[in-house]
């Protein structure tokens, strides 16, 4: 006998949680109402899987959630908290505080469409809902881009989700591939310990100044055009580019942001250019990004052609293809702030889809 809930939200991180606290906010009740499925054996959402080194001190934000500030939450007397310790805390009690049903551990194994509802079948049992948001992600799903030799590599091949200390390259030879956020905050890790060289596909774009609320505004608004006409999301900092940062300054003065473009292929000892240079290395770490985690939904036959999904709604958060399912935490709204803002919307949407009641705002 499948669990009925009106609402599924699956995940319990930024995104799910904003979704679950304005789903009861708006009335919705708790249990039969709606039911939040989390595949991690804690609270947390990602976080709790972060590297050590990342700390309140130097990651980007975390952004409060609805209703209860962060430093309401839990004490902030120690800047060098370990994220993954912190942000997990601040979730626990906001999951406790406003009593959101959340069950884990349950992992989503594939939502199929029954009539008038969406069979949800998980790792514990199967679910039936009306709607659903969802809202899992990117952690579960590391991006590494195939090139040739690479089974053939010699040393070691490592994910930004494999990361948990520099410590760990001491003495080897590190290639580091990518161009983003974290690529750079783990470049000048382990580029202390030990040599580097550093690899990105595209020339990487460094803005000076502050980054105000319209610049946000108008990257946020490149990644909608894009959900909305149905093509695969770029990443927010893809558009905004890396901000210059005394670290970043500090990198630069050390040597260390010497960018080499893409090699094009991975011998037994290292990498090759087509040009025929060859670089030795002990280690590759790919810090080459996530993509969104849905292949839970591929049985819903959501995506384009083009292997996007075509989106619609206030926010962009409505698939089009089948307005009972909602994205949050996917394409602008995969930010912590964006993700709040998608959970408020997904909410009143799928409300005002499913006819169970009136939605506020």
């Amino acid at each position: 006998m499948a669990r009925k809930a009106d609402i599924v939200v699956i995940g319990a991180g930024q995104a799910g949680l904003s979704a679950a606290y304005h789903l009861r906010q708006r009335g919705i009740v708790p249990g039969r109402g709606f039911v939040v499925l989390d595949s991690a054996d804690a609270p947390g959402g990602a976080w709790q899987f972060r590297w050590p080194s990342l700390t309140l001190s130097t990651v980007n934000r975390v952004h409060d959630l609805p209703g209860l500030a962060f430093g309401d939450a839990i004490a902030l007397d120690d800047p060098q908290v370990q994220a993954r310790v912190a942000v997990p805390q601040y979730f626990a009690e906001y999951e406790r505080r406003f009593e959101l049903p959340v069950l884990r551990p349950v992992s989503a194994r594939c939502v199929v469409s029954r009539g008038e509802r969406l069979r949800i079948e998980t790792d514990r049992g199967v679910f039936s809902a009306r709607g659903i948001i969802n809202a899992t992600g990117t952690w579960t799903a590391p991006f590494v881009p195939h090139y040739p030799g690479a089974e053939t590599f010699g040393g070691e091949q490592l994910h930004t989700a494999d990361y948990q200390g520099a410590e760990h390259f001491r003495g080897k030879h590190v290639v580091v591939v990518g161009g983003g956020i974290s690529a750079i905050q783990l470049l000048d890790e382990i580029s202390q310990v030990t040599t580097t060289l550093w690899v990105t596909r595209r020339e990487p774009q460094f803005r000076t100044g502050p980054f105000d609320i319209e610049a946000g505004r108008t990257a946020v608004a490149m990644v909608e055009q894009r959900v909305r006409a149905g093509l695969p999301p770029l990443s927010v900092v893809s558009v905004t580019g890396l901000p210059e940062t005394p670290a970043i300054s500090a990198m630069r003065a050390r040597g260390v942001l010497q960018r080499h473009p893409m090699f094009s292929e991975i011998t037994e000892s290292g990498v090759r250019w087509s040009d025929g240079r060859e670089e030795r290395a002990d280690v590759i770490l790919w810090c080459t990004g996530f993509r969104s985690s849905l292949d839970h939904l591929a049985p819903l036959d959501l995506r384009e052609e083009g292997g996007g999904i075509r989106m619609g709604g206030r926010l962009a958060t409505q698939v089009l293809r089948d307005p009972r399912v909602h994205l949050v935490g996917y394409g602008p709204s995969a930010s912590t702030i964006g993700a709040n803002r998608a959970g408020a919307a997904a909410a009143a949407e799928l409300i005002a889809t499913l006819g169970l009641g009136k939605a506020m705002g």
